[in-house]
């Protein structure tokens, strides 16, 4: 298992509850392809710093997940054709991160110390 960081940014015109059910959407995905999510952080409405497809903002989500990445190829490509989602980024953590943000739970830093 490898610790990831995931961050959709998505289409700011959507109502409220389109981005919710997208957002446990790709909650779902990472499970169903046997990842865990850890967290979830919504970062709310924010402005672009220049514009992306005639968009001056957009609805950033962040997820802390791990997994491994070969399972997590399909949800990048989900992510790619969805026509909610501006721009997304998936970013492996690097092990020393991952256990110091506390994603590998107690048996995996114990063991890479030893």
């Amino acid at each position: 298992m490898r610790a990831y960081e995931l961050m959709v940014i998505f289409d700011s015109g959507l109502d409220d509850q389109v981005i919710d059910d997208q957002v446990k959407s790709v909650a779902a995905q990472v499970v169903a392809r046997g990842g865990a999510v850890a967290t979830t952080d919504r970062w709310g409405r924010r402005r672009f710093a220049y514009e992306i497809d005639h968009k001056q903002e957009g609805y950033y989500v962040v997820w802390e997940i791990t997994g491994d990445g070969a399972d997590l190829e399909a949800l990048e490509r989900s992510l790619r054709l969805a026509d909610e989602v501006v721009r997304h980024k998936l970013v492996r953590l690097p092990d020393r991160e991952a256990a110091r943000r506390g994603l590998f739970g107690q048996a995996e830093p114990a063991a890479s110390a030893g």
